[in-house]
């Protein structure tokens, strides 16, 4: 009678042998070669730049005799002159004060009224929920130029179908572009087109805690409102501390609103918010030195904030945990 022939693996003759030491070094260094492309890209688009605008941000141009000639012009050491120029600017300073006030408004009103869609779109009671959701969701497909664009034609007194029925009504027809009232026309432009994002991720994590929690949580009694209170929103913490942080940055990096606006208003300057002062530092006075300090400056200010606040945040969880 004779013996099926066990199948040898790896060596001839050997069976269930290990692979070679050159079979082993090809398959550890196989994951280094799938990142090598996504490695060189953020080399040439993120890395190289951020390096060469803080390389700038340490130089400026020595202007030698009337500045006519070859070599009247050369790049000079500057050190820290541009940073000291910049933090003492007063145009820098005023636009970051405006800036924190437009992220007073916008902040907490964007992330109340994606809780609160959310936590209606989660309800048992909901209707046409797949529709109210794309709704919601909607203005932030659409370009924040466009939207600027969009807002900026609603608030034109002489074309704005709104003012016209406020006239008709006899109403009062308040300039939306002047003064005060501009902070809450760039904050609602912002509220619009942002909202419909942070619903969704508050949404997504609303869908994913058990149901047998809320099953619970009915048996014990607790009311829908309740149950929003003391359960929803508490284990939904983590998506509420995502989405705030991603909205202190795109605070911070305010832009298209207000420079979209600005040829409708005599109220936005060319300076309204930091990166606009950057950006007519750099391609209208051409002071790119100048202009790539301020941009280090508010990256710096902007990652101190954010790791901070993830500091905080991370800090409170423990405390909580522990207790």
């Amino acid at each position: 009678m004779t013996t099926a022939r066990r199948k040898s693996y790896g060596v001839k003759g050997a069976p269930y042998a290990l692979p070679s030491p050159t079979t082993l070094k090809r398959a550890r260094s196989a994951p280094y070669f799938f990142l090598i492309p996504a490695t060189i890209l953020f080399a040439l688009f993120f890395a190289l730049p951020i390096g060469y605008a803080v390389w700038l941000s340490f130089h400026k141009v020595k202007v030698s005799g009337l500045g006519l000639g070859a070599g009247a012009r050369s790049e000079v050491w500057a050190g820290v002159e541009n940073y000291t120029d910049a933090l003492t600017d007063s145009e820098l300073v005023d636009g970051a004060l405006r800036v924190l006030g437009y992220g007073c408004i916008v902040v907490p009103l964007m992330l109340g009224l994606a809780l609160l869609f959310a936590l209606m779109l989660d309800s048992e009671k909901v209707r046409f929920a797949p529709f109210t959701r794309l709704a919601i969701f909607l203005p932030y497909a659409i370009p924040g130029v466009v939207a600027a664009l969009l807002w900026g034609f609603l608030y034109l007194p002489d074309v704005s179908p709104f003012y016209f029925v406020l006239e008709k009504l006899g109403l009062p027809q308040p300039d939306l572009l002047d003064g005060g009232p501009l902070y809450l026309a760039l904050s609602n432009i912002a509220v619009w087109g942002g909202t419909g994002f942070n619903m969704i991720v508050i949404y997504t994590s609303l869908q994913a805690i058990p149901a047998e929690v809320y099953e619970a949580a009915k048996l014990d009694g607790a009311t829908p409102l309740q149950i929003a209170l003391k359960i929803k929103i508490p284990m939904v913490a983590p998506s509420l501390v995502l989405t705030f942080f991603f909205s202190i940055i795109a605070t911070l990096q305010v832009f298209n609103e207000p420079t979209t606006l600005k040829p409708l208003t005599n109220s936005v300057s060319t300076t309204w918010s930091p990166l606009m002062k950057v950006y007519r530092d750099a391609f209208g006075t051409g002071d790119i030195y100048q202009a790539a300090a301020e941009a280090v400056i508010i990256a710096i200010a902007t990652l101190v904030l954010s790791f901070g606040f993830l500091r905080a945040a991370n800090r409170r969880d423990k405390q909580e945990a522990a207790g």
